[in-house]
C-alpha cells in the first residue's frame, strides 16, 4: 500500500461538479493506491502511519489534534513508468481488491477518532487543496 500526504489547511473533493466531501482548517489529504499483495495488515498499518505520523503543526499526529483526512483512493500511485511513454497500471489492485482495502483504512482512522472525508471510488474526481508547508510525504507500507 502506498499513500501520498499532504498537509493541508483545505480540502475538497467534487464528483460531475458537486461537492461530495471536503474541510476547512488544518488536516491531512491522503491519495491511497493498493497493490495486490495488500490485505487487512497493510490497511491496519496504514491507517495507524496516518493518524500517528507528527505532520501536523506543533508535532502533532492527526489522532492527537482531532484534524480531519479528506482520503482519495488513487490506483496511478502504482504506475509503472520504465518503458515507453504510456503508464501501465498492471502494479495496481483491480477495484474488488483495492476498494474495501480503502473503506478499511477509512474505518480504522476512524476508530482512531480521526474524521474521514471520502472521495468515491472509481470516479473521476476533482481534488482542490492548500497545501501547508509544503508537507508531503510518500508512505509505503
Amino acid at each position: 500500500m502506498r499513500a501520498v500526504i499532504q498537509r493541508v489547511t483545505r480540502a475538497r473533493c467534487e464528483v460531475g461538479g458537486r461537492e461530495t466531501a471536503g474541510f476547512e482548517g488544518e488536516g491531512l489529504v491522503v491519495l491511497l493506491g493498493v497493490t495486490h499483495d495488500d490485505g487487512a495488515a497493510a490497511a491496519d498499518t496504514m491507517a495507524r502511519k496516518i493518524a500517528e505520523l507528527k505532520l501536523l503543526r506543533g508535532d502533532r499526529g492527526t489522532g492527537e489534534a482531532a484534524a480531519p483526512v479528506l482520503l482519495i483512493s488513487q490506483f496511478t500511485l502504482y504506475a509503472d513508468t520504465r518503458k515507453g511513454r504510456k503508464p501501465s497500471w498492471s502494479k495496481a489492485a483491480p477495484a474488488d481488491q483495492a476498494a474495501p482495502l480503502v473503506e478499511r483504512v477509512a474505518v480504522a482512522l476512524e476508530a482512531r477518532g480521526v474524521a474521514v472525508a471520502r472521495g468515491v471510488f472509481g470516479a473521476d474526481m476533482l481534488i482542490t487543496l492548500a497545501n501547508d508547508g509544503p508537507v508531503t510525504l510518500i508512505v509505503d507500507t
